[in-house]
């Protein structure tokens, strides 16, 4: 809204909470710091700046060896164009029903990209070997999408964390029936504490072939990284990023920002709070009577359940999402999360559920 003399009011921001997302969490003053210190001056544009060079590095030292390193904007852009380098336009990527590709991406891998997704059962929202191979046959039928890839999610869309050796098997798995494997990593930084591993463990030594490194949901403005783990079975990421929409002219503010989450571990410390800041909530829940956890709490989500009416009562006060029936919610934490949020939410659950 304006004024008469045209000048605009001043925007404010909300002092409220929320357990919806951590999307809606603000920006960390570590990633804002480090936007500021690269506003200065000029650089090439297109990725082939200093600060995008030294991203690379901070990735190599990170993985222990080469790797490549793309910038985009957005998590569902980095799936959309890593999934593109693995698979040619035949064939098709194999993932749960629950993943976030198939569920929460507006059909962006199929419209964008034509990628066909062939969705398998999964045991708490993991993909397992024995659900590969349901899907993997056919290979040399002309009717039947032939299967390229497969997908995973870490942690996962039910926030359920895959083990190391679990995400070895899964890539043994695929790599015997000659797929790629792509590992959707938006909470990567939640798995890497949880397990108490290095991200190479997780990823490159466990056989993926290329990752998407969040940092949205970690305390980035916006971006993620596409990580290029195995060349050998990757092609066009470049060319991708751009016909794709994903390619940054002002790469260095991208690249900035990542090098901040990866400076003095900001990226672990901020995935480590939330962890901890779910886990309190759940301790906290799991003592009021009619509550029950729905699941083990591995990253940085709380899966419960309560009364549907509760949960209508909490929702006009609180946001936080339904997760497939009505008395079935999703609670998640942020970088920012505050033991106080928790105690002024849990407060009001204890209300609500006392009628």
């Amino acid at each position: 809204m304006s004024n008469s003399e045209g000048t605009s009011e001043s925007i404010t921001t909300q002092a409220w909470r929320g357990f919806a997302s951590d999307n809606y969490a603000g920006v960390h003053p570590e990633v804002l710091k480090a936007l500021v210190r690269v506003n200065s001056g000029h650089q090439v544009a297109y990725g082939d700046d200093l600060i995008t060079a030294e991203l690379h590095e901070r990735m190599v030292g990170l993985f222990g060896q080469e790797v490549g390193v793309y910038p985009v904007f957005n998590g569902t852009g980095a799936n959309v164009v890593a999934l593109s380098s693995i698979t040619r336009q035949w064939e098709a990527v194999i993932c749960t029903k629950t993943a976030h590709v198939n569920m929460d991406e507006g059909g962006a891998p199929e419209k964008v990209a034509g990628i066909k997704l062939w969705t398998v059962p999964e045991v708490n929202g993991k993909l397992t070997p024995d659900a590969i191979r349901s899907a993997a046959h056919d290979f040399g039928f002309v009717h039947y999408a032939q299967p390229g890839a497969i997908t995973i999610a870490q942690s996962t869309e039910l926030g359920s964390v895959y083990s190391i050796e679990e995400v070895t098997a899964l890539s043994d798995c695929a790599h015997e029936l000659g797929l790629r494997v792509h590992m959707d990593g938006a909470r990567l930084a939640n798995a890497v504490v949880s397990l108490n591993c290095s991200v190479a463990d997780m990823t490159i030594n466990a056989g993926i072939d290329i990752l998407s490194f969040g940092g949205t949901k970690n305390g980035m403005l916006m971006g993620e990284v596409i990580v290029v783990l195995n060349p050998d079975v990757v092609q066009g990421v470049e060319y991708f990023r751009k016909s794709f929409m994903q390619l940054n002219s002002k790469m260095r503010f991208a690249s900035a920002q990542m090098i901040a989450m990866l400076s003095d571990d900001l990226w672990l410390r901020s995935a480590r709070h939330a962890n901890e800041m779910a886990q309190y909530l759940a301790e906290k829940v799991e003592g009021i009577r009619g509550i029950t956890l729905a699941s083990t709490v591995d990253a940085n989500a709380v899966f419960a359940r309560m009364p549907a009416d509760v949960v209508e009562r909490l929702q006009t006060k609180w946001r936080f999402y339904t997760w497939d029936a009505p008395d079935l919610v999703r609670w998640m934490c942020s970088w920012d999360t505050k033991p106080n949020d928790i105690d002024l939410f849990v407060a009001d659950i204890e209300k609500a559920m006392a009628g």
